[in-house]
């Protein structure tokens, strides 16, 4: 794949302003689908109109191999699956973060096609555009305009943690068919010795995503980018740099072997994407409107790009769809759906050689599995308790802190509490101390919650 980009014409430099300005302009091509679509919906069912929407509240268990290191990073984790329903007996699904009651009162009454790049909920604007697609007989790609990918590539996440827990990850997901993946760096593990282990194990091509999460240590970004490029897992970098340092992004990616990818935007994918400021970009959550107008930005740039929507294969179904629709969405997609255990439809889309086919059904093609739903409504899982990071460094010192599920983002960006300067590349090596009923453990327990952070000669 090739992710460089190329110098704009003046022709995709008009169509530019089209893309970016305040209304969502759709193509031709994409009005004349819909209106077809709203045609083909209209003759088969009448006047569709929201009648209910459903809010089911969900856990899931991650997945077993997996379960360890998630579980003491976030903690178990809640979705809500809504379930909306018309006067023509149609249901739409869509899912994600609970939205609130007077958000929800806003779809009833309404016709799914009132909500053409809603800009008001994407949980819910995902089941609009699930109930537009199966109202017309139709896949969700179409309501989009033209289709420029049958097969969608996909990549698989997890978290920063030891070194033989990262190469279980590389051989678990690449068994699984993806060819890339993604996790933050954490100054609690030793990058190089991550790679190492990783390398190992890695099939030919298979490629990681490194997030840096936007720094927060005292590495020298280009030296350390150019010691990871030496591997050949090496595939990418996300947010090496603070997202307001534009300059510093253009300038890293001329010195940068890596490709340089930007999630965090300051400019909200403007100035930025006009400055070449990276190889490719990713959208996180973008609401469906937001998301067509980058869309026509980067392909007017033609910069490849990717949306992050994190959620089961309800999330995962619609990102197929729009990435399929999108001219330069040809950058691997991330929901995380492999980390979960269960899920509440029936059908599961799995990659083969890291490539999901667009389903073809009407809708998001993806059914309710009713049994399931009411299975993980149900489910209560077991909660995170904080827990002792000890961090033994190669001179045998040891370092202590205090992980709080509550708090994840200390286990990428520990300078969020300012208390220790810390490097990716620093000999260190991790392990996670539960509470094993010691009295040494809740000694330690008790100063880190007085001192928050303990630095000591083994």
């Amino acid at each position: 794949m090739n992710l460089h980009s190329h110098m704009m014409n003046r022709r995709q430099f008009s169509t530019l302003g089209a893309a970016v300005g305040g209304m969502i302009a759709l193509p031709q091509p994409a009005l004349r689908s819909l209106q077809a679509a709203k045609q083909k919906a209209d003759n088969r069912h009448g006047t569709l109109r929201i009648t209910n929407i459903e809010a089911h509240d969900i856990s899931v268990p991650y997945a077993d191999w997996i379960s360890y290191q998630l579980q003491h990073f976030y903690g178990p984790t809640q979705r809500t699956v809504y379930v909306v329903h018309t006067n023509h007996d149609l249901i739409g699904l869509g899912e994600g973060a609970k939205e609130p009651v007077d958000v929800q009162e806003k779809y009833i009454g309404s016709n799914p096609f009132d909500w053409i790049g809603d800009e008001t909920s994407l949980s819910l604007g995902t089941a609009m555009y699930d109930l537009m697609g199966r109202a017309a007989g139709v896949p969700v790609w179409k309501l989009f305009g033209q289709r420029y990918r049958h097969l969608v590539p996909v990549g698989s996440w997890t978290v920063s943690t030891q070194p033989q827990r990262m190469a279980e990850a590389v051989q678990q997901y690449s068994s699984q068919g993806y060819t890339w993946m993604k996790y933050h760096l954490s100054p609690f593990e030793n990058v190089f010795d991550q790679l190492e282990a990783m390398q190992k194990v890695a099939p030919k091509g298979f490629k990681v995503l490194f997030d840096i999460t936007m720094g927060g240590t005292n590495d020298h970004i280009p030296s350390l980018l150019e010691d990871m490029a030496a591997f050949p897992i090496a595939g990418a970098v996300e947010d090496p740099l603070n997202e307001k340092n534009i300059e510093g992004y253009i300038e890293l990616r001329k010195r940068s072997r890596l490709p340089i990818v930007l999630h965090h935007s300051s400019q909200n994918f403007t100035f930025d994407v006009l400055r070449r400021s990276a190889d490719a970009y990713i959208l996180g959550h973008a609401k469906i409107g937001d998301a067509i107008r980058r869309a026509g930005l980067f392909a007017a740039t033609d910069a490849p790009f990717m949306l992050q929507n994190v959620g089961g294969t309800i999330t995962r179904a619609m990102t197929v769809h729009m990435q399929a629709a999108f001219q330069t969405a040809s950058f691997p997609f991330h929901s995380d759906t492999e980390t979960w255990k269960d899920d509440v439809t029936e059908q599961r889309l799995e990659p083969v050689n890291g490539l999901i086919r667009v389903p073809q059904g009407p809708g998001l093609g993806v059914t309710l599995d009713l049994e399931a739903l009411e299975r993980l409504k149900a489910l209560e899982l077991p909660q995170q308790p904080k827990w002792i990071i000890k961090t033994q460094f190669a001179n045998g010192a040891m370092l202590y802190n205090l992980a709080d599920p509550q708090q994840s983002i200390f286990m990428v960006r520990p300078d969020v509490r300012r208390l220790v300067p810390l490097s990716y590349a620093a000999p260190v090596s991790t392990e996670y101390w539960d509470d094993d009923g010691s009295n040494a453990y809740r000694q330690m327990f008790a100063r880190l919650e007085r001192d928050k952070v303990v630095l000591e000669k083994n």
